[in-house]
């Protein structure tokens, strides 16, 4: 069996069937793990669900920052449709309440100790270690997955708090939860979020850094896969003691789909040939902002 980590997919699913084709994936033999944002901004947002869903068992994906916004859309009390977003095919869609249900019921976070890596949307705050994680997660995914679901989306937007405690309870807890989990990019050294920053690194005030480089966060042990960074290109400068793996390569924007190879520790990347949009930065978000 092998197992690929795939980054976000964003509706590219030509690019997605052509980058398997590449990899050989067999459903019934290999695994996948997706990183999350399987929809929006890309064409066939419809046609990912549908696939991903059926492939059962063999694929694993983490909710993303765009998937949380069609979830929050289709609740009505979420958030309204945005003029970038392509999410008109799956929410008039026949199955749509089928898809919506079996995407709510995605995990936030998704550990393999015998492969000995962690699948995350966008990251870890540096406060959290796997444990602290994993409780987090679940805090969330019962959330999600309960009757009154849909007070959740109505108070999911937004950027504070920006700085974790234990004490934090109710819709604070949960934003930030759900902050540090699909938005994450850069902290302040003292390990507050700093969910404005968006660009590359090395363009960063004095005193912030990627998430994943602040010194003695409490996951540095752990080896994490995350998305969610379009423009991050972290293989051009990757530093050992990171243990992160990056595989947003901005696919929606013109860029590449990537996929990881656990086993064999190989990158196989897709060139887009979906990409309709105008020239311009490719680290494009759905702001959870109030």
């Amino acid at each position: 069996m092998s197992v690929y980590a795939i980054g976000d997919v964003q509706g590219c699913y030509d690019e997605l069937l052509d980058l398997l084709d590449q990899l050989r994936f067999e459903p019934g033999r290999d695994r996948l793990w997706l990183t999350g944002d399987l929809v929006n901004r890309g064409p066939k947002s419809l046609e990912v669900l549908r696939f991903v869903r059926d492939l059962g068992d063999s694929a694993i994906t983490v909710l993303g920052n765009h998937d949380l916004h069609l979830l929050a859309v289709a609740a009505h009390n979420g958030h309204p449709i945005r003029s970038k977003d392509t999410l008109h095919g799956v929410l008039t869609a026949p199955d749509r309440d089928e898809l919506l249900a079996w995407l709510r019921h995605r995990p936030l976070l998704h550990h393999d100790t015998g492969l000995g890596y962690t699948l995350v949307h966008a990251g870890f705050p540096p406060q959290w270690d796997l444990e602290l994680a994993s409780a987090c997660a679940r805090e969330l995914e019962l959330a999600l997955r309960g009757p009154r679901y849909t007070d959740y989306f109505t108070h999911m937007y937004g950027d504070t708090p920006s700085t974790w405690s234990e004490a934090l309870t109710g819709r604070d807890r949960l934003r930030y939860i759900t902050n540090a989990f699909t938005r994450i990019r850069y902290c302040h050294e003292d390990g507050t979020l700093a969910m404005a920053l968006k660009a590359t690194p090395g363009t960063q005030p004095l005193g912030y850094l990627p998430w994943y480089a602040v010194r003695n966060r409490s996951s540095a042990a752990e080896r994490i896969i995350f998305g969610h960074w379009s423009t991050l290109e972290l293989r051009q400068r990757v530093d050992p003691s990171w243990g992160v793996i990056h595989l947003d390569n901005g696919c929606v924007w013109g860029g590449h789909l990537t996929a990881f190879s656990l086993q064999a520790r190989r990158y196989v990347d897709m060139p887009c040939r979906c990409w309709r949009q105008p020239a311009g930065p490719r680290n494009h978000e759905v702001a959870l902002r109030g």
